[in-house]
């Protein structure tokens, strides 16, 4: 049973509580007799003293180089043998013949605070067992354990292992073990040599030891690379003669009531998307609670808490195709309770339908309120949209056969509603306007039937406008990124599967992605694309990407798939240029908001407020008190928790931010600078 570590005179203060505990279990192991004799601490040391004589003299260990009395064969700090005590007798056996050193030294008092005393058992030559005092600094210690040497341990209680020496072993097996154990050169004087050969022998230990350090340590870490290092590999190209029609994110937005839902179920009905066992459930269910209006709304409206409230509270996901487009329509509920679920989904769209209740007073609740008192959720939902970096829109007035498909009443709306598009920097040219009843199929797919909306309007129905409009650029070039809008369950593997709009570059089974902001590397096993399996997905899709090498709870929304080598930013301070919105209240440094980019919500309060801006975008002199409605300014914020964030130059998707405050946006804008980790 090996010995345990005890405490001792040279010892280290910081590490006296450890070691009191273990003295007691010392003495009593050698009071109970099990195990060899030991000889008290106190007579050891009387005895050396007198073998010392009047003028104490030393040998150096040429291992560590270490004063060691002429009465020790061996080293009492590192347990090396003096060499040339070790002689062979005639019958095997080994002798020690003690000549006196001529080193002269007067003998250094031991004052190294670094050294820690250790017990161990060493083998007497004339066949007894001692117990030893030995004090090894730390270094050694590590050194000494690392070469399997007759060792100890650094002093934090590890058990030690011992080499025992018997009276028969001859004499080259144990200049053998000796050199194996303590790596001595057999050509070693008695003095161990000059000076010189020491320091040799020291740096040789030093460096072998930061040699172990470094092989035990080494770990292989991906170096980040830079953007413009990134080189696209040739399968993630599409194939043009593949056939396969491009895919349009098509957000559906607007007031609540405007018939955003029934609009979309109407249409994927007419398309052939709903079956018409479904679609009889629908309005049998619908009537039996009073609600036959809402049928075809419940193809969208699918859980039981939306159905009976009447509205939508998520974004609902369907596909649908055109002559030219796959389609993805993102249905976004409009009451003002579920605007940040609208965020989160709506900011994959390449476009959007902003659906507008053309009955008198709805209208204009969802342009000024309720009571005219705040921003309603059209006006809303136009600033959002413009902020996700949406340019294209269609404006579908719904509810036309409320009013007679009135002429008068579709253009006072588009008077009113278009002043306020221009003021968000949509271009006319980019806004399509279209009358229609989702509920009476008017202008939904085809041509209206109804002679009072054909007799003044000749325009596009509204597939037709969504066949016109154009899709944004892919850059497959970049690096990929793909962040996770929500975590669902995939339909070929059943294991959590990280859904989300290909941002850009792309990605195939078997690729290795970077899960952020865990920070873990997985291996993608499944892609799924409108609810089918495919190879591969490039930037634009939507897909549902099933991982191997990862947990699933590492999957979060607001997290990113992105490549190893080229990672998003992680931080939670940041520089931002917004604009701010109809505010009442006005923006002081500290003011609490929330933070919402892409598919995350965070808490966060204005640190800092930088500088205004001008119309040319010229930073003032001077930086405000305070920000008030209208006003364009470079500020900063500091959030609770850290988010995956790019500089809006680099990936417009991951630096859009949006600022809320008691249930309203209140300025949007831009990350200009990624500023770190706040500790404050």
């Amino acid at each position: 049973m090996p010995r345990k570590v005890v405490s001792g005179p040279d010892y280290d203060d910081e590490y006296g509580d450890d070691y009191d505990e273990y003295d007691d279990d010392y003495d009593d192991y050698g009071e109970t007799g099990h195990g060899d004799t030991q000889l008290p601490m106190k007579e050891e040391k009387e005895s050396l003293k007198k073998s010392s004589g009047a003028v104490p003299v030393l040998w150096r260990c040429s291992m560590c180089m270490f004063d060691n009395h002429e009465s020790m064969v061996y080293c009492e700090m590192c347990g090396v043998f003096r060499e040339s005590f070790i002689k062979s007798s005639k019958d095997g056996s080994i002798k020690v013949n003690r000549i006196p050193s001529d080193s002269g030294k007067p003998l250094m008092p031991k004052s190294d605070s670094t050294k820690v005393p250790l017990k161990t058992r060493t083998a007497d030559f004339g066949g007894d067992t001692e117990i030893k005092n030995a004090g090894i600094s730390h270094e050694k210690a590590v050194s000494s354990t690392q070469s399997a040497s007759v060792g100890s341990s650094s002093g934090t209680g590890k058990k030690v292992k011992h080499i025992a020496l018997p009276e028969d072993v001859p004499v080259e097996r144990t200049t053998q073990l000796i050199s194996d154990h303590f790596q001595l050169k057999e050509e070693q004087s008695s003095r161990a040599g000059s000076s010189a050969e020491n320091e040799d022998a020291a740096q040789k230990l030093s460096s072998d030891i930061h040699k172990l350090g470094l092989e035990k340590n080494e770990v292989d870490v991906a170096k980040t690379c830079l953007p413009e290092e990134y080189k696209p590999e040739k399968w993630m190209f599409a194939d043009e003669e593949s056939g396969v029609p491009s895919q349009l994110n098509l957000a559906i937005v607007g007031h609540v009531d405007s018939g955003k839902s029934t609009l979309s179920g109407r249409l994927l009905h007419l398309l052939g998307k709903i079956s018409k066992k479904d679609m009889h459930k629908n309005e049998k269910e619908a009537k039996e609670k009073g609600k036959a209006s809402f049928a075809y709304a419940w193809a969208m409206d699918e859980s039981s808490e939306e159905r009976e409230r009447g509205v939508t509270m998520t974004v609902a996901v369907a596909y649908l195709e055109t002559k030219k487009y796959r389609v993805v329509l993102l249905d976004s509920p409009g009451h003002k309770d579920f605007v940040p679920n609208m965020i989160s989904g709506a900011t994959q769209a390449d476009a959007a339908i902003l659906v507008v209740d053309a009955c008198s007073g709805s209208f204009e609740a969802g342009m000024d309120g309720e009571g005219g008192k705040s921003v309603g959720q059209t006006k809303e939902h136009a600033q959002l949209i413009r902020s996700f970096g949406v340019e294209q829109l269609i404006v579908a007035v719904n509810k036309m056969d409320a009013v007679g498909y009135s002429k008068e009443r579709f253009e006072f709306i588009k008077v009113q509603l278009g002043s306020f598009l221009r003021s968000c920097n949509f271009k006319d040219s980019s806004v399509i306007w279209i009358p229609l009843s989702a509920v009476e199929n008017q202008n939904l797919i085809n041509i209206p039937s109804d002679g009072h909306l054909t007799s003044w309007y000749q325009g596009f129905c509204l597939l037709e406008a969504i066949d016109s409009l154009q899709l944004p650029s892919r850059d497959v070039s970049k690096p990929l990124i793909l962040p996770i809008c929500d975590v669902i369950k995939s339909q070929s593997t059943g294991q959590l599967a990280a859904f989300g709009k290909l941002e850009t570059g792309a990605i195939r089974n078997g690729s290795k992605v970077l899960v952020s902001p865990c920070g873990e590397v997985a291996t993608v096993k499944t892609i799924e694309r409108d609810s089918n399996s495919c190879d591969i997905a490039r930037a634009g899709d939507n897909v549902a990407v099933s991982l191997l090498g990862i947990e699933g709870s590492k999957l979060v929304p607001g997290g990113v798939l992105c490549n190893p080598g080229f990672p998003v930013l992680v931080s939670n301070f940041l520089e931002l240029r917004v604009l701010v919105l109809d505010v009442t209240i006005p923006i002081l440094v500290g003011y609490q908001v929330e933070f919402h980019i892409h598919h995350v919500k965070e808490a966060a309060r204005v640190t800092k407020i930088v500088a205004l801006l001008d119309k040319a975008g010229k930073p003032s002199k001077t930086a405000p008190r305070f920000l008030k409605s209208k006003q364009n300014a470079v500020v900063q914020v500091t959030l609770e928790s850290p988010v995956c964030v790019q500089e809006f130059s680099k990936c417009r998707a991951l630096g859009r931010a949006f600022l809320r405050s008691s249930g309203s946006t209140i300025a949007v804008g831009v990350v200009m600078r990624v500023l770190g980790q706040d500790k404050s």
